[in-house]
C-alpha cells in the first residue's frame, strides 16, 4: 500500500501543474465527471478499492446510529450536484456529504466562482450554492443505495423569493419535508447556515434566527440526525452563544467550520491577495480558526455534541490534530485539489500509526485528548453547568 501511495502522489505532483492550467470550475466539473464514470464501472471501483482503501477497526465508530468505517469525509461544497455517491467509498473515504442542496435549483453566482491561491493552499470559493434543486436529486437518488454513510447538505434557496428571515425558514424547511416524505437515502442531513456567498442579508447566528429555524425543523421530527455547518468567522462568544441554542434541540453536532472571511489572515501571500476576486477560502487559511473553535465547541458541551473537523487538512498531521481537539469525524476538499485523490488512504493509515503510538485501543479514545487536560477542568466544568 505504501508503494501505491507513492506511485499516486509522485504521478500527481507531476500532473497537477498541467491541471492547474485550466480554470478552476472547468477542472472541477472534468474531475466529478470522471468520479461519476468510474463509480459506475464494478471493475474498477474495486481496482481503486483494492488501492486506496484502509481498514482497520481501529478507525470504526458508530456515531448518531450511523456506522462510519473510518473518520475521513468529502465535505459539501465539492459534489453539489450527487454525482461522486458511488466512487467515495474505492477511493477511501468513510463517508460524504453531497451539496449543498436548495429547495429550488440555483445558478450560483456570477462566474468566476472558483479560484486557486497555490502559494496560500487555498481556494476562492464563490458558488453561492450551485445546484439543480431538491425535486432533481429526489428523481436521481430516491432509490439509489450507498456503501458508505452520505449525508445531504441542505441550505436556502440563493434567490430574492427567500431573501427574508421568514422566507429563509419556510424555504428550509420546505427541503426538509421534501427529503423526508422521499425517503431518500442519506444516512444524516447537514444544515448549511454558514454559506458566506448568498444573496440578501439573512443570517442564523444570533440567538433568536437560530432559535426560529431550529424549532421549525425539530417542529418536522425527522428521522435522520442533523449536523450544523458552522461558521469561523464569529466570536468565540457568539459561537458559545449558538452552542448554548443548538444544545436546546435534538441536533447530534456541528461542523467547524465554513470558509474563511478574513482576507488579513497570515495564512494568505499577500501577492496572491491582490489578485482574489469575490468570494470567501477554504484550505491552509481555514486549518487554525477550525482548531480553536473544536476545542472550545468541545470544552463548552462537555462533548455532548458530535464534532466534525473541516478546514485545513493536507495531511493525516493535521486530521489527528482535530481529532485530539474534540472531532470525531473530519472532513476536506482542499487537501485533495492541491495533494491528490490518495489523500484520504494516506490520512486514514497515518491515523492508524498515530492512534497505536499512542496507546489507543480506538479512534474515539483519542477524541478531545487536547481539549481537556488538568488545567481545564474547572473551566469545562464551569461551561457545562451553563447548559444544565
Amino acid at each position: 500500500m505504501i508503494f501505491g501511495f507513492f506511485i499516486s502522489t509522485t504521478l500527481y505532483r507531476l500532473l497537477r501543474p498541467f491541471i492547474f492550467l485550466f480554470d478552476s470550475e472547468a477542472a472541477h466539473t472534468y474531475f466529478v465527471s470522471i468520479g461519476h464514470w468510474l463509480g459506475k464501472h464494478p471493475r474498477l471501483r474495486g481496482w481503486l478499492k483494492h488501492l486506496w482503501l484502509v481498514e482497520n477497526p481501529i478507525l470504526s465508530q458508530t456515531i448518531a446510529g450511523v456506522n462510519f468505517i473510518n473518520p475521513v469525509g468529502l465535505a459539501a461544497g465539492f459534489d453539489y450536484e450527487a454525482q461522486l455517491t458511488d466512487i467515495l467509498p474505492s477511493i477511501g473515504f468513510g463517508f460524504g456529504t453531497v451539496g449543498t442542496i436548495t429547495n429550488e435549483p440555483s445558478e450560483g453566482n456570477p462566474k468566476p466562482r472558483l479560484g486557486r491561491l497555490i502559494e496560500s493552499r487555498s481556494l476562492l470559493v464563490n458558488k453561492g450554492f450551485k445546484n439543480r434543486g431538491l425535486d432533481a436529486l429526489i428523481q436521481e437518488h430516491q432509490t439509489s443505495h450507498f456503501a458508505i454513510p452520505i449525508g445531504l447538505s441542505i441550505g436556502k434557496t440563493n434567490s430574492k423569493e427567500s431573501a427574508t428571515q421568514t422566507e429563509a425558514v419556510s424555504d428550509i424547511v420546505k427541503s426538509f419535508t421534501k427529503s423526508e416524505k422521499a425517503n431518500l437515502p442519506f444516512a444524516y442531513y447537514e444544515l448549511n447556515i454558514s454559506c458566506p456567498n448568498l444573496y440578501g442579508k439573512i443570517e442564523f447566528y444570533s440567538p433568536t434566527h437560530l432559535r426560529e429555524l431550529l424549532t421549525a425543523i425539530t417542529n418536522l421530527k425527522l428521522k435522520k440526525p442533523v449536523f450544523i455547518k458552522m461558521p469561523i468567522s464569529e466570536t468565540n462568544e457568539a459561537i458559545r452563544a449558538m452552542l448554548e441554542v443548538i444544545s436546546q434541540f435534538p441536533v447530534a453536532g456541528v461542523i467547524f467550520g465554513n470558509l474563511q472571511k478574513d482576507r488579513s489572515n497570515p495564512a494568505f501571500k499577500s501577492e496572491e491577495m491582490k489578485t482574489a476576486g469575490p468570494g470567501n477560502f477554504s484550505g491552509k487559511p481555514t486549518q487554525q480558526r477550525s482548531d480553536e473553535l473544536i476545542k472550545l465547541a468541545y470544552k463548552y458541551t462537555n462533548g455532548k455534541l458530535i464534532i466534525i473537523g473541516c478546514g485545513g487538512i493536507f495531511s493525516a498531521e493535521d486530521a489527528y490534530k482535530k481529532i485530539r481537539a474534540g472531532a470525531s469525524l473530519v472532513q476536506l476538499i482542499t487537501g485533495l485539489v492541491y495533494k491528490g485523490p490518495q489523500l484520504t488512504a494516506q490520512i486514514n493509515f497515518g491515523l492508524v500509526g498515530f492512534l497505536k503510538r499512542d496507546g489507543f485501543n480506538n479512534l474515539a479514545e483519542a477524541v478531545g485528548q487536547d481539549a481537556i487536560g488538568p488545567e481545564l477542568e474547572k473551566d469545562r466544568d464551569r461551561c457545562y453547568d451553563q447548559l444544565k
